[in-house]
């Protein structure tokens, strides 16, 4: 793939402001949903991988893997969401790669969520949103995920951004690593654990909103025992958020594991799954086998209203 060009970006992102202003993020997500299934495949270039794939551990071998993720997954799923500390750690080259596959895919009419985990205060929290959402942003995706955990009203200037733009925001409330649990199973003095005070300043936000709100949650794809000990499946059916669930697959989460673990929230989960999916290359028609495989099992676990 070729570097995309400053005029080629400029007409994408115009294109994508004249988008936003006739349709949110949310409705765009559903349409995606309704045509190929909630599944939302990850590009995780991990160094493994890399080698895995017989490429070089350097900006040229992570633009060859991320250029083979596009012509896999482009067309084929509602959602792609690049990881993007695996491109970041290549320098101002890697960004360039990221930056040429969010063009790509948006191209190529395909979602793209960024996989970040913003999370600050302030000015400093408005330059990280600025640098993913909205037209000008130099890598410019339709969501990121962020990080509630300087206070929700920390990402106030995110959440802002985003809805003037019509791009939408995930975020962290029910993590699937070990450490998690210490800081969203903790209660306040109202009694509400953070991940459900969480969940419920999203509800208010989506309030009104179509099946999808412009605000999402991620829920870890193996929570399922943390979401019945805390008592959060009802909470998270009523939040309207799409419910990006990593996990399917490497670490163990199977589709009908999911639907049984979120219950009457299922229909909102988007699972997520990066590794089980890229073992498969770098042959391209092995990666999108894959890809329409793993579709299909997450069609038929959690079919879609």
């Amino acid at each position: 793939m070729c570097s995309t060009s400053s005029a080629s970006r400029t007409i994408t992102r115009r294109w994508t402001v004249a988008q936003a202003d006739s349709q949110r993020f949310g409705a765009r997500l559903e349409e995606a949903v309704d045509q190929f299934g909630p599944l939302c495949a990850g590009i995780d270039p991990h160094e493994a991988l890399l080698d895995a794939w017989g490429l070089s551990v350097d900006a040229e071998g992570l633009g060859e893997f991320a250029d083979r993720c596009v012509e896999a997954y482009a067309g084929r799923v509602a959602l792609v969401k690049p990881q993007a500390a695996f491109f970041e750690r290549f320098g101002a080259a890697g960004v360039a790669v990221l930056e040429r596959t969010l063009d790509a895919l948006r191209e190529a009419d395909t979602l793209t969520l960024l996989d970040v985990k913003r999370g600050d205060i302030g000015s400093t929290m408005a330059a990280y949103a600025s640098a993913h959402l909205g037209p000008q942003a130099p890598t410019h995706a339709d969501a990121i995920t962020v990080s509630p955990f300087l206070g929700f009203g920390s990402l106030d200037p995110a959440l802002d951004l985003a809805e003037a733009s019509g791009d939408g925001v995930f975020v962290l409330a029910l993590t699937s690593n070990p450490e998690g649990g210490q800081v969203q199973h903790a209660r306040g003095d109202d009694g509400r654990t953070v991940a459900e005070s969480i969940i419920a300043a999203v509800t208010e936000r989506n309030a009104g909103e179509g099946r999808f709100g412009d605000t999402g949650l991620v829920v870890g794809a193996t929570t399922g025992k943390d979401i019945a000990d805390l008592g959060l499946a009802e909470a998270l059916a009523a939040s309207r958020a799409p419910l990006l669930a990593p996990g399917l697959g490497a670490q163990g989460a199977t589709a009908d594991g999911i639907a049984r673990a979120f219950g009457p929230a299922a229909g909102l989960v988007l699972p997520t799954s990066s590794r089980a999916i890229l073992a498969a290359g770098p042959d391209l028609s092995a990666l999108r086998d894959a890809v329409t495989r793993t579709a299909g099992e997450v069609a038929a676990a959690l079919p879609q209203p």
